[in-house]
């Protein structure tokens, strides 16, 4: 009697999350399949287009880029977020609030936005030259939109807040009364942070590191508008065979390699992050 009636309670519920998955499947899951599919039958069974992305040093140049410029992104952003999190933990409420404020409001702007603004900041009549001008640092104006360093700044500033999120939600949840603690037994504060709060912060760095590296070795628009045909990237790439050279199979392909390697980091991290907890636990 007690089974069905859990079962019966269920049942609603379940029944509730029915249009949710019918709008994934035919909204999501059946558009990226056929879009994989079309990478291996074309319309025969053939691995032509993994092989010309391997043969081929163009699509190479893209990948190492990419994930060049996506790790490089995570090294930021973990360097700046950091910092921000633990301010955010660890001040007053009202503090906390004008900080959170500050980092969740370029959410609240469209990235489209975002991009162009970087574009008016960066281009050669733009505000950082005429600053570097004004300051007497440079005599001429330097080429920063459209490079490396363009495309990582601006990613950097759209991915930042993804990144300190989870860090604040970890270090929030750590009582201060361990730190407090080891600064009664003779520990500073810097030990107190490497030895205490750094490593039971690791949950949500990796958390950010992984959310801030999938986001990126997958983004296309502003590394499209800010880095333009010079700096091409994966998501540039694909949007690339599929809008201009309308090549669906090759564009599948490309999909699935990233597919592939957001999987395989998101294993990874899980991974290593099971191994962290049982070696703390030892």
């Amino acid at each position: 009697m007690s089974t069905n009636s859990s079962a019966l309670g269920r049942t609603p519920a379940f029944l509730m999350l029915l249009p949710l998955i019918a709008v994934l499947c035919f909204a999501v899951f059946w558009p990226v399949a056929n879009l994989l599919g079309r990478s291996f039958f074309a319309p025969d069974f053939t691995l032509q287009y993994y092989e010309t992305i391997v043969s081929e040093p163009l699509y190479w140049r893209v990948f190492i880029r990419t994930f060049w410029i996506s790790a490089l992104c995570c090294i930021l952003c973990l360097l700046i977020g950091f910092p921000i999190a633990y301010a955010m933990a660890r001040t007053s409420a009202w503090r906390a609030l004008l900080i959170a404020a500050c980092v969740l409001g370029p959410l609240w702007t469209s990235i489209l936005v975002r991009s162009y603004a970087w574009i008016f900041l960066l281009q050669r009549n733009g505000v950082v030259n005429d600053l570097l001008i004004d300051m007497g640092l440079i005599e001429t104006r330097l080429r920063m939109l459209y490079t490396e360093g363009a495309v990582l700044v601006a990613m950097t500033h759209v991915l930042l807040p993804f990144m300190i999120l989870p860090i604040f939600s970890t270090i929030r949840a750590i009582p201060t009364d361990l730190e407090r603690s080891a600064r009664n037994l003779g520990a500073g504060r810097f030990r107190a942070f490497l030895t205490i709060t750094l490593p039971l912060s690791l949950p949500g760095v990796s958390a950010g590191v992984l959310f801030v590296f999938i986001l990126a070795i997958g983004f296309y628009i502003t590394p499209a508008l800010v880095g333009g045909p010079r700096t091409l990237m994966i998501g540039t790439l694909i949007a690339q065979q599929i809008t201009e050279l309308l090549n669906w199979p090759l564009a599948g392909a490309i999909s699935l390699l990233l597919l592939a390697v957001s999987i395989a980091t998101a294993l990874i991290f899980q991974r290593a992050l099971s191994v962290g907890r049982i070696v703390g636990n030892d």
